[in-house]
């Protein structure tokens, strides 16, 4: 099959383009480190240059189609569904000690690291607490990890959402304000550089997903409420 000119263009844009705003000094700094080490070595110009090329591909933030339907919870994380099952929410978001429908979205540090509302609805609680970098895939990081949570009050009552950081990932982003309202698929955080977002859903919200099963963030239905849902709209974001 021939490739032409225009059709790389396009693979390269849809590849590495849009990029996000917090990977800007990221890839400065790769790029910089880069010129560097090709002064002294073009064995380590060209291993730099290789991981320069990954941290522009670990900070795209592509457009997402999302459906709009209540009834619906999408993923809020690009990454291979990790645990489906009971669980008890993190202390600090007030949700009290009964167990809860938790949906684990594990990120390896070649996912889009953006992460989405699961669902629409106000922001009651932001929450972070810090601890330890254990691999996210790990059922106790739930517990034992550094993470941060919000709290969103949806249409079918209060859904959790919890960034939690992982063995290599140093850094969680959080651009939900208390107080705010999320539209189901937004932007509202990004986690560095391998990490999982778990998703705490009340009762009569039935899981569509299964551990092992490929998520994406903002188009994979991960949960339903109430009975199967018709074709929904979407919202490109």
């Amino acid at each position: 099959m021939q490739i032409s000119p225009m059709n790389l263009v396009d693979t390269v844009k849809n590849t590495f383009v849009p990029i996000h705003r917090e990977g800007y000094p990221f890839i400065a700094a790769f790029a910089a480190v880069t010129l560097v080490l090709g002064y002294f070595s073009s064995t380590l110009f060209w291993i730099g240059l290789i991981l320069t090329v990954w941290c522009v591909y670990f900070f795209r933030d592509p457009e997402r189609v999302t459906p709009v339907d209540d009834r619906l919870v999408v993923s809020p994380a690009d990454g291979v569904v990790s645990a489906v099952g009971p669980a008890v929410p993190p202390r600090e978001l007030g949700l009290g000690a009964a167990e809860m429908t938790r949906i684990s979205v594990f990120m390896n540090v070649f996912a889009c690291h953006v992460n989405r509302a699961p669902v629409r609805g106000r922001v009651s609680r932001i929450e972070h607490r810090p601890g330890k970098f254990l691999n996210a895939e790990l059922d106790k990081a739930s517990a034992e990890n550094e993470r941060n949570g919000i709290v969103i009050d949806s249409p079918n009552g209060t859904v959790a959402a919890v960034q939690i950081a992982g063995l290599v990932a140093r850094r969680i982003v959080c651009w939900a304000d208390m107080g705010g309202t999320l539209s189901i698929g937004e932007r509202f955080g990004l986690i560095r550089f391998g990490s999982r977002v778990d998703v705490y859903l009340p009762t009569g919200a039935v899981p569509r997903v299964a551990i092992g099963q490929t998520a994406i963030a903002g188009e994979t239905v991960i949960a339903e409420f109430g009975g199967v849902a018709t074709a929904p709209l979407v919202r490109v974001s």
